[in-house]
């Protein structure tokens, strides 16, 4: 039995994997459309052509699958073997055989597996480093793969401060519940997001407005999404001065951000490598 797999048995790990399945259920067109223009406007390209373009952490492939249509040849890995399945499930999907992408099993965490790899001009990983256990190893590890000149794409949780001990002790029960009672940690943190989202459409006269249009949002799923916040344990943040002034000690500087202010979810960063 793997590591991963003794994490789930101990109820100590969210099976991130079996929520990408189920996603994938739901990707369509304009979700991958949406996906692949969200990477070129944060990247500041208009393609990756002839850029090697590293999807760590990569969940249900369509950041892959996005970077690929934008011309990167692409490697793919995750920690999660359900994962893994559902991006080498895509590939096949929407480029078989293809020997501009590789998929593969792997960890963040794993310096000799990633040592093997060598060094990329994008290096993408959104939502994932904050999930392993060890987030500052995790971070420096995935920051040594972005090549001179290259740039550095991560998502990180937002540190609340009191209210993210709370989430993290209610990801961690989520964990620790039998799946037939979950549902009693997700429906509050389903009226606890959402209804502020609810009375803001319902002051516009549009009340379910943020949920017509949530795949516009990276073309992720509001239910996935939701699951995945309730349940995504290990978990750890980070403030935004604390992710730029990791980097910037690496030789990294910051070229976009996108934060949450005060709010829940990932602040977004875009590093370049100097020279």
């Amino acid at each position: 039995m793997n590591s991963h797999a003794i994490e789930l048995k101990r109820r100590q790990r969210f099976e991130f994997g079996e929520n990408w399945t189920r996603f994938l259920t739901l990707l369509d067109d304009d979700r991958i459309e949406t996906a692949t223009e969200s990477l070129r406007t944060m990247l500041e390209v208009k393609d990756l052509r002839g850029r090697r373009f590293l999807d760590a952490g990569c969940g249900s492939g369509l950041f892959s699958l996005a970077a690929r249509r934008l011309g990167a040849r692409v490697h793919s890995f995750d920690y999660d073997p359900k994962s893994v399945a559902c991006t080498a499930e895509l590939k096949r999907r929407y480029y078989p055989g293809d020997e501009e992408w590789t998929v593969e099993e792997g960890s963040v965490l794993e310096r000799e597996y990633l040592g093997k790899l060598g060094h990329f001009d994008v290096v993408y990983s959104w939502g994932v480093l904050h999930h392993t256990g060890a987030m500052w190893d995790a971070i420096r590890n995935v920051s040594e793969l972005t090549a001179k000149g290259g740039k550095l794409f991560i998502a990180i949780y937002n540190d609340q401060g009191g209210r993210s001990r709370r989430w993290r002790w209610v990801k961690r029960k989520y964990n620790q519940l039998p799946s037939s009672l979950r549902f009693l940690l997700v429906i509050p943190a389903a009226i606890f997001n959402w209804t502020p989202l609810v009375l803001s459409g319902l002051l516009r006269g549009k009340p379910l407005e943020a949920f017509a249009g949530y795949k516009k949002n990276r073309g992720m799923s509001p239910y996935r999404d939701l699951l995945d916040w309730v349940g995504g344990y290990p978990f750890e943040v980070a403030k935004p001065e604390e992710i730029f002034d990791f980097h910037h000690q690496r030789g990294f500087e910051l070229v976009r951000m996108k934060t949450r202010g005060a709010g829940l979810g990932c602040n977004e960063f875009v590093f370049t490598k100097r020279d």
